[in-house]
């Protein structure tokens, strides 16, 4: 499997060389439990409007819509299973001091969209962030395979129990990554759209510990520099912020966002994707 993937990106990098002077959109997905949702929107849109995502990365939800789209689910069927989702489909409590359930079934839950295991299997080159919670730091995968990756990427502090997985304590990309721009540039994209999903709301008393946690993080989250911004062309933000963690009945209002704060942002996009077109390419499709 390493030889294929080696292969892969042998061929990945001869066909899509930087010397083509051709944009590569990349599309960097953040997290936010059913919020995340709406990132289905926003790829019907793109999709709609021909627009290529060559590379994609995912965040916590935003990982596990991104290997969906990745090894080629359709948006339709993703978009199904989001409305009939429940916690029991990705979690199960458990008695730990290390968080309050385990995502182990987070694995057998991405398998509804997607037989494929691993990231060299995907159609369009993905990466999965998640953070070494002992290090502190951001941590990159796009090789082997997906589900440890993917539950480590949504392994929400707290909540879900650490992933062990290659000799390191991996939780919720977010603490490190809220929106992985980087990831995608790092890739090859040159033209980078970020969809970033505002922490929810609480309007009234939390209900439980989760919305306790979830608050708490939020706060923290708008109180610090975030520098995936600078990184992005373009930053689409659905308006899903009353929107609660456990929100999946909503996803056909959910999906509508998405794809409404796409539509709004075409004119970025496709400025965007201009800028980075070459004069002579520019001049080939003029004649």
């Amino acid at each position: 499997m390493k030889w294929i993937g080696g292969a892969v990106r042998g061929l990945r990098s001869f066909a899509y060389g930087p010397g083509d002077g051709r944009p590569r959109v990349g599309l960097a997905l953040g997290g936010g439990f059913a919020r995340g949702i709406s990132h289905i929107g926003v790829l019907k849109v793109l999709e709609q409007e021909g627009i290529p995502v060559e590379f994609i990365a995912g965040t916590s939800v935003g990982a596990l819509i991104a290997a969906g789209y990745a090894s080629g689910a359709k948006l339709d069927m993703m978009e199904e299973q989001g409305s009939s989702t429940h916690f029991r489909d990705f979690g199960r409590w458990t008695l730990s001091r290390m968080g309050m359930a385990s995502n182990e079934r987070l694995e057998n839950f991405l398998h509804k969209f997607t037989t494929s295991r691993f990231f060299e299997e995907m159609k369009i080159p993905l990466s999965i962030v998640a953070t070494d919670l002992i290090k502190g730091e951001t941590v990159y995968f796009t090789d082997g395979e997906i589900g440890p990756a993917l539950r480590a990427s949504c392994a929400y502090p707290g909540l879900f129990l650490p992933v062990e997985y290659r000799g390191r304590i991996l939780v919720d990309g977010f603490l490190t990554e809220a929106v992985p721009a980087e990831a995608v540039r790092q890739l090859g994209a040159t033209v980078i759209i970020a969809v970033y999903l505002e922490p929810g709301e609480l309007k009234e008393k939390p209900r439980n510990t989760i919305e306790v946690i979830g608050r708490s993080f939020s706060i923290i989250q708008g109180t610090y520099e975030q520098p995936w911004r600078s990184i992005a062309d373009v930053v689409i933000e659905p308006d899903v912020r009353d929107v609660l963690w456990d929100g999946f009945a909503l996803t056909p209002r959910l999906v509508a966002a998405g794809a409404a704060a796409t539509r709004a942002a075409l004119p970025q996009i496709k400025a965007a994707i201009e800028r980075r077109t070459a004069p002579s390419e520019i001049g080939s499709a003029e004649e």
